[in-house]
């Protein structure tokens, strides 16, 4: 029987640290570039992580690259297991019912607090950033540039709602919540159904209808759920087939 093969680290560019760039500013590259490999889905749920791997693809020590999933693991997106190395961790069913269902406490409050405090220049810069977001949906780019892009749309949000506590709290899960995003989004048309879902909630913020904007930023968060739950039933099983076929572990 041929042998199955052999999955590789990929990640998307090197990082390059300028001359003289010191520790914590390489370490915070990679932190970064690495965290946006598994956002955007290039580094797939249950991947292994290979310290070997890591080390040439962005030209950075064995320690740096430590540290870097030691970070990534406090954030729920690695999983480091001893004597096993580290793998992108995965979202089952479950966890994900239930980041969903916080999502949708939290983020209707904070929907509910910008249309409540939220200047009128605020307003509309939420209504820019729903456009812009569906305009990056219609060019068809890159999950992790479209879900850039609408990282403006909550940018805004937490900006106008004027909320420490929320800021703090939805930072917190932030990590878990993107890696999700990124599963709902990759759902063929699901990017423009979620346009038509924000433009709603903008339009009842712009309205003066904190109730309607709340209801429709529930809906939008619903359909994203059921997408993403949907999305994990059809690939669950074969995640951890997926990731044990890389040629060392990381703590090699």
């Amino acid at each position: 029987m041929p042998k199955a093969p052999e999955r590789t680290t990929k990640v998307r560019r090197p990082v390059e640290p300028s001359a003289g760039a010191d520790g914590a500013t390489v370490r915070l590259k990679v932190t970064t570039a690495l965290r946006d490999a598994i956002r955007d889905l290039t580094l797939s749920p249950g991947q292994r992580l290979v310290e070997r791997e890591l080390v040439e693809s962005y030209g950075v020590s064995r320690a740096t690259i430590r540290e870097v999933l030691q970070t990534l693991s406090s954030e729920g997106l690695v999983t480091c297991v001893p004597q096993r190395g580290a793998t992108v961790s995965t979202v089952d069913i479950s966890d994900a019912r239930d980041i969903y269902e916080i999502r949708e406490k939290l983020e209707c409050m904070l929907v509910r607090q910008f249309a409540e405090r939220a200047s009128r220049a605020q307003r509309l810069r939420l209504e820019v950033a729903v456009e812009e977001f569906a305009e990056a949906v219609e060019a068809g780019l890159p999950i992790g540039r479209t879900l850039t892009v609408k990282d403006r749309f909550y940018e805004v949000l937490l900006e106008g709602a004027d909320s420490n506590v929320l800021k703090e709290v939805i930072g917190s899960i932030q990590a878990r919540v993107t890696q999700l995003r990124a599963t709902s989004m990759s759902t063929s048309g699901r990017g423009e159904v979620a346009a038509q879902e924000l433009r709603a909630v903008a339009a009842a913020v712009s309205g003066g209808d904190a109730a309607a904007a709340v209801s429709a930023y529930a809906h939008h968060i619903r359909r994203a759920a059921q997408t993403a739950t949907d999305a994990l039933s059809r690939t669950g099983p074969d995640r951890e087939e997926a990731g044990a076929g890389l040629t060392e572990q990381a703590s090699s």
